[in-house]
């Protein structure tokens, strides 16, 4: 048997390929959109694709189920269980508990592994060359290492009400029911690692076992007391903010996202044209600068994507492609790196990359407005105060932030700015080290917003709060030997 892992550093993200090497076939689990590294180490084994399938209706990327089958000729397998309103509306074979795929002597059996979403799906891997039970489990956003696939992401992205706390109590009976009816030794192989938004408290390693988490996650307490209310309230505690873009996900996804096929390669964009296409609108630049050059000069109207490894992440922030017609041009020194950021961008749905430019000379540049942590302060209490916006999450801004601060994550200001704290008044906004703040600021630059950006964002005022502490506790302690001898 084969098992292989494709991680996206981008989204945090795993996909599978699980092959007989003998019979040729392989099977391919929440591929994500952007096909061609699958299809290439499909090529490098010898293997055919000839089935391609995944555990849920994905909130985070767009599922490449329906391209790679279209690609391959593979059969599309998707999740028929969930009821009726988690059914796909695009042609696949429906898998429910207990239904099986095969390749040659490899044995995939679905369990329905409820929780995180009504439909989800795990499957277990038997190799029957070597054993006669499962090995492994793919537990898609069921089971992580360390932790659970969050329950209540159709209340927090998609607009649903109430669901987690039934969501909660499905991945209790999950748990108990599946889960921990496996043997120790069956390895887990999770959905995603650190870094995602569809749990909490997501560890590292890229692979776990049943026996592992049985002993050690922090539900395990919580399951061997068989303590369904304390779960709920300790699973449901914390969550991080989910990302706006996530609903748009989920409904791409149960319709079927649209088929890519072969993309043409990003063109180079003459300055000429950028400018006219930025003056009526049909095109906007996405400049890829770390934020210090930005901060010297960016051209009006630009989005800003500061970290290349996080193009998926950021460019979803910061743009809709269900509302905005725009075209993207990416600030790219050639098409091969263009398409790389193409490559990220189609994994979240935004397929409006058209070319690019290598570089910047003969368009107008401007510096973004910035304030010092010093200079905020002494505006904090005066007449001319701006209004401050906090662009981490709930969690981080709980944990301190700048007094009267309001609250709204990078990942939603752009989707809501009905509650923006500034109604067309000057607006300063932060996150904790800049780069977050660096997309939402341009994104609410160019839906015409005026941002000040906190120079060093949250990291930058503690130090000055700090300072400020050691600088009054000095003086305190200066000041008290000549309040002593003067008997004050």
């Amino acid at each position: 048997m084969l098992l292989e892992r494709l991680y996206d550093e981008d989204l945090s993200q795993t996909s599978y390929l699980i092959a007989c090497q003998e019979s040729g076939e392989a099977l391919v689990v929440d591929p994500r959109r952007d096909v061609g590294e699958m299809l290439a180490l499909a090529a490098h084994h010898g293997l055919r694709i000839t089935a391609v399938t995944e555990t849920h209706l994905h909130a985070d990327f767009l599922s490449g189920t329906r391209e790679l089958a279209a690609a391959t000729g593979a059969t599309a397998y998707v999740p028929g269980t969930g009821g009726e309103d988690w059914q796909y509306g695009f042609e696949a074979q429906r898998l429910h508990d207990g239904d099986t795929i095969t390749l040659g002597s490899i044995t995939v059996t679905a369990r329905h592994t409820p929780g995180h979403t009504p439909e989800h799906l795990s499957y277990l891997i038997t190799d029957g060359a070597v054993a006669d039970e499962p090995g492994y489990l793919l537990s898609g956003d069921f089971v992580f290492a360390g932790d659970l696939g969050r329950p209540d992401l159709l209340d927090e992205a998609v607009g649903m009400e109430d669901t987690r706390f039934a969501g909660a109590r499905d991945l209790f009976a999950s748990l108990k029911n599946v889960f921990l009816a496996l043997p120790d030794h069956v390895q887990v192989l999770p959905g995603h690692g650190a870094g995602s938004a569809c749990g909490k408290a997501i560890g590292s390693l890229p692979s776990t076992t049943v026996g592992y988490e049985r002993r050690f996650a922090w539900w395990g307490p919580f399951l061997a007391a068989d303590d369904e209310d304390g779960f709920v309230a300790e699973l449901l505690d914390g969550q991080p903010d989910a990302h706006a873009y996530f609903a748009r996900m989920k409904r791409q996804n149960q319709e079927g996202p649209a088929l890519l096929g072969e993309r043409p390669a990003p063109r180079e964009i003459e300055t000429t044209e950028l400018t006219a296409g930025m003056a009526d609108g049909t095109l906007v630049l996405v400049d890829t600068r770390p934020v210090a050059e930005v901060h010297e000069g960016a051209v009006p109207a630009a989005l800003h994507l500061p970290a290349a490894g996080k193009a998926a992440t950021h460019i979803a922030w910061a743009f809709d492609p269900e509302t905005d017609p725009a075209q993207l041009v990416v600030l790219a020194p050639d098409a091969e790196t263009a398409t790389a950021y193409d490559h990220h961008f189609v994994r979240v749905g935004v397929d409006a990359l058209t070319g690019f430019v290598p570089a910047l000379e003969g368009l107008p540049r401007e510096a973004p407005s910035r304030i010092t942590a010093a200079e905020l302060a002494a505006r904090l209490d005066g007449p001319d105060a701006p209004a401050l916006l906090d662009v981490r999450t709930r969690n981080e801004h709980a944990g301190g932030t700048v007094p009267g601060a309001a609250q709204l994550s990078s990942g939603k200001v752009l989707f809501h700015l009905d509650q923006l704290p500034a109604a067309g008044g000057e607006l300063v906004t932060f996150c904790q080290s800049g780069l977050r703040n660096a997309v939402a600021a341009a994104a609410l630059r160019r839906a015409g917003h005026p941002v000040t950006e906190l120079e060093g964002s949250y990291a930058a005022w503690a130090r000055w709060e700090a300072e400020q502490c050691r600088a009054d506790t000095m003086t305190t302690e200066t000041n008290a030997p000549e309040a002593a001898a003067t008997g004050a």
